[in-house]
Formats: structure tokens, sequence, C-alpha cells
């Protein structure tokens, strides 16, 4: 179960269909379906709890970029680490080593750091062993019926 403590998390969503999605600024941007997983951090308020329970929601403000996607795509699953450190671009770069990663739209989730992005593209489902090994750490995951 989420707790109410900073932390990082990796949503992993899926597109059951192609997508065309205006993502504020960053334009219209064409999404295949397919897999895909997003890095994002919770330091708010109700920290990991209060993140992940806003992008669970299905009836909410676009705010951020993922915000665009996830009303087109189902939430599967996510990945997440409780703590205070700053590990979201660190997250992002370990999946872009993932196998088959690519990068559906440059500057997604990246508006505030010098990442490339912070969104990458699957042909399937990413695997959370592989990433976790990546990031050397223990990474836990919790599911989401569909």
């Amino acid at each position: 179960m989420l707790v109410d403590q900073p932390g990082t998390y990796v949503l992993i969503l899926h597109l059951s269909r192609r997508a065309l999605i205006s993502i504020g600024k960053l334009g219209v941007v064409e999404f295949p379906a397919g897999w895909y997983a997003y890095a994002g951090s919770a330091r708010g308020p109700g920290g990991l709890a209060a993140r992940i329970g806003r992008h669970r929601r299905e009836s909410k403000t676009q705010h951020w970029h993922v915000d665009y996607l996830r009303s087109r795509a189902d939430l599967v699953s996510v990945w997440y680490a409780v703590g205070s450190d700053r590990r979201e671009c660190r997250w992002a770069e370990a999946l872009s080593q993932l196998d088959g990663a690519w990068v559906p739209a440059s500057g997604f989730g990246a508006s505030d750091c010098r990442c490339t992005t912070h969104l990458l593209g699957f042909p399937a489902q990413p695997p959370v062993a592989s990433f976790s090994h990546r990031v050397g750490g223990s990474v836990s995951q919790l599911s989401f019926s569909v």
C-alpha cells in the first residue's frame, strides 16, 4: 500500500489503440498503441499516496504532461520507492536503457530539468526486475485491475 511519504515512481501505462493527443506546449503528439513508462516524483503533501491517487483518477484537471496521456491510457501498475532523494531523472535514464525503449516525445515531463524525456515507450510491458536492477535498489510494485 502506498504511503503518505515522499518518493519516486514510475507509472506503467497501456494505450490500447493509436492516439493523437494535444500535450500542452509540446503540441500534438502521436502515440502508437503500446506500453509507456513515466518517471515522476511525489514530494508534496500526502506524498506517494496522494500523487498516485491523483494519477489513478479518471476525471481531473490536466496539469502535467502525463495527465494528457493518462486520459487515454490505462494505468496498469506503479513502481515506487520511498525517500526524499531526487531520483526522478536517474529513473528516467534507467528506463531509457531497458530493452526496446524509445522516446515518444522529447521534453515530455522534463520541463524542469535537462533530461530528454521522462516518458519512454515499449513494444511490450517493461519488466520491473530489470528496472530495479538498473537503479540499484529496492523498487516496490503495485498493480491495478484494468
